[in-house]
Order: C-alpha cells, then sequence, then structure tokens
C-alpha cells in the first residue's frame, strides 16, 4: 500500500483473533537508517510478525520489546544505533540510527482507534495517525496535515514531541485507452509503486493477452470511473485521442480530485478537445487541469520513451504540484 504497508489490518487480524498484537513504527531517523520514517513491524502475542523496520538489523530486539509491551500494555519509545558492518550485511553502503515506537493494541492503541485507522484506510480516505510522544495521547485527523498528505511524509513535528504517521491510499493510475503506450506505462507504473488499471471498451486492445495479470475493464470509460471511482490519489491518462471514448472520461475527471489528468495528441487536437470541453460548461481553470499534450516535452517518440514522459509528469505533478 504505502511505507506502512498492511501492517495495521494485520494488528486487528491478530487481535481480533483473540492473539494480541503489537505495532512497531519508525518515527525518526538520522544518517543513512534502513528504512524511512513510517515503516512498520506487526507482532501477534504468539510471536508472529511481518514488515520491517531496519531491514533485519534490530528486528529480534524490536519483537522482544513488542511482546512484553503485548504483556504489561506499556508502548515504549526505542532507539538503535546500526553499525555500518550490520547495515551491509543486509544490503546497504552504511549505517545510522533508528527511534521506533512500540504500541500494544489495548490500553496504549485502543481498538477503536485501530478499528477507524483500518476502516479510513479500506475507504481510500487520507488519514494521520497521530501521537504525543510525552504523554501517549493518539487521535485521528483528516485534516490540518496537507502539506504532509501532499508529499506522503510520516515524521515527528517540530516540537519533537508530537509523531504523526501519514496513512494516504495505495497511488492508483488509471488508463483509457489499451494503446501501446499503455502496455510499456503499466509495468513502470507499476515499479514507481502505482496500481494500474486498464479502461477500453474494444476486448480486442484491453485483453489479458495484452495486459496479463491486470484488472481491465471492457466498458465505456464514464461506466468504468464509476466502478473504479477517482480520488486524490489517483492520475488518469488517457490515450485513445478519440472523442467518443477521452470526453466521457474527461467529464469525470475534471469533476474528480484526480491529481493528475493527461491526454494524447497533439497541440491542435488538444484545442479541439478544449472547444468541446468550453462548450460542455467546463470553464478555463477546470480544463487547465489537463497536460495535454500528455507528458514532458523530453522530444519522446517511441511509445516507451512517451511512457515515460507521462510517468515522470505524473510524479512532478504528485510531489511539486503548482
Amino acid at each position: 500500500m504505502t511505507s506502512l504497508d498492511d501492517a495495521p489490518e494485520q494488528a486487528l487480524a491478530w487481535v481480533q483473533a483473540g492473539q494480541g498484537a503489537a505495532l512497531a513504527t519508525v518515527v525518526q531517523t538520522w544518517g543513512s537508517a534502513p528504512r524511512r520514517a513510517g515503516a512498520q513491524l506487526v507482532v501477534s502475542g504468539a510471536g508472529d510478525m511481518m514488515g520491517s523496520v531496519s531491514g533485519g538489523c534490530v528486528e529480534g530486539a524490536v519483537v522482544v520489546e513488542a511482546m512484553e509491551a503485548i504483556e504489561d500494555g506499556q508502548p515504549r519509545l526505542l532507539e538503535f544505533g546500526v553499525s555500518d558492518d550490520d547495515a551491509f550485511a543486509v544490503g546497504l553502503a552504511c549505517g545510522g540510527t533508528i527511534k521506533v515506537l512500540v504500541e500494544p493494541v489495548g490500553p496504549a492503541m485502543p481498538l477503536d482507534l485501530l478499528e477507524r485507522l483500518v476502516a479510513a484506510r479500506a475507504a481510500r480516505t487520507p488519514v494521520a495517525y497521530v501521537v504525543d510522544l510525552e504523554n501517549w495521547e493518539r487521535r485521528l485527523d483528516d485534516t490540518g496535515h496537507a502539506a504532509r498528505f501532499a508529499s506522503d511524509r510520516t515524521g515527528v513535528e517540530e516540537d519533537t514531541r508530537t509523531f504523526v504517521a501519514i496513512h494516504n491510499p495505495p497511488l492508483r493510475l488509471v488508463i483509457v485507452g489499451a494503446v501501446h503506450i499503455a502496455q510499456a506505462l503499466v509495468p513502470m507504473a507499476r515499479i514507481a509503486g502505482y496500481d494500474p488499471v486498464i479502461i477500453d471498451p474494444r476486448e480486442a486492445f484491453g485483453s489479458q493477452a495484452r495486459f496479463p495479470g491486470e484488472r481491465v475493464i471492457n466498458d465505456w470509460p464514464d461506466a468504468a470511473l464509476a466502478e473504479v471511482g477517482v480520488d486524490t490519489r489517483t492520475a488518469l491518462v488517457l490515450l485513445t485521442h478519440d472523442p467518443k471514448l477521452d470526453d466521457p472520461a474527461l467529464h469525470v475527471a475534471l469533476n474528480s480530485g484526480a491529481f493528475y489528468i493527461g491526454a494524447l495528441g497533439s497541440t491542435r487536437t488538444h484545442a479541439k478537445r478544449v472547444a468541446r470541453l468550453e462548450d460542455a460548461g467546463f470553464d478555463t481553470n477546470t480544463i487547465a487541469r489537463i497536460a495535454g499534450p500528455v507528458g514532458l516535452d523530453i522530444g519522446a517518440a517511441s511509445p516507451p520513451e512517451i511512457a515515460v514522459s507521462i510517468l515522470a509528469q505524473m510524479i512532478q505533478r504528485l510531489r511539486r504540484p503548482t
């Protein structure tokens, strides 16, 4: 999902199964620490574990602390120095220091708080899990952390006592038009952390043979997008330059919070697209959300090169919104 993976869901499942659980979260790092802030390890009362806070360097010590926390119900804040030798053993060039928060589900992390966190993640609702590291008060926020939501940044605030864990929905790429560019873009997007969905009513294009193992929806874009949903963690790329397919998708996208909307086509094609959208009642500022022609201007020519330019522009819009 994100750097937090599925640790909250696994913790809830273990608690519901009567095993108990503790979540260990990297809250702060210095130097070349093995994992970034937000990385999580979840431990059950039976000693099972999932996830990682250090790539293997200090997991054993964290598991011991987590088991003790499950027993006594008390949270703890741990600090570890990862030596260069230990870091090298797990494939890193050098070590660093990490601070790890261990929270047993129960008095420390109330079950209802964990349930609400898991529910927000399932609903693709961005939420911040906030912990006061001195008095151990906790809460969930869905507002007040705009910069952290935008940058997907978990960490300790400037007051040095407030830890904010950002739980953003997984990044998603919805492609309308199962063309050659899409075949190159899908694996690239997966590597970059996106969950792709391909939409094309033409079954000869949108097929498992052309997109093995991927989610392909053979329906008209407006109906398919209503099924998929378009939110602030969604990038929408239109690759057909056919108004019958692209325009219905654009109407949905421009009325959504999608962080990126890109449409294939020449400058002349895009001008015609803009005119149609104006006739449909969209204003200039709304239409300006569309990246058209799609992709960064890097002189891309082949389908894979165009895919690179699109993915780069998606990342730019996500990380450096204007």
